[in-house]
């Protein structure tokens, strides 16, 4: 029998301190949901997230890019499918994901 292995969040610690900073308040419920489906998933490809995440780019390096709440901000990780792995590299709004390297942060 194959064992079932949902998703492991690397860190679930700098959604929170995102969206409690004063003035980000407003993505607390989309970045929670988006917690709670990734880490109830068994995601083994891209066209796994996809089913769950239709608009989620893949920007190479193994780093995937989420709009969060009607892309007022972004989510960036790393997903390692062979072991199970997301690890948030980035969260910020659209103007801030405009000044960095998604590829290589």
């Amino acid at each position: 029998m194959q064992e079932i292995c949902f998703m492991r969040i690397v860190s679930h610690k700098m959604l929170r301190e995102f969206f409690d900073t004063p003035g980000r308040e407003d993505s607390k419920v989309a970045l929670e949901r988006w917690y709670h489906i990734a880490l109830n998933s068994q995601w083994k490809n891209f066209g796994d997230m996809k089913v769950d995440f239709p608009s989620v780019d893949y920007v190479g390096n193994q780093h995937y890019v989420f709009n969060i709440r009607g892309n007022r901000y972004r989510l960036v990780v790393v997903i390692k499918f062979v072991i199970g792995y997301v690890y948030i590299r980035f969260v910020g709004t659209h103007q801030e994901y405009d000044r960095i390297d998604c590829q290589n942060i």
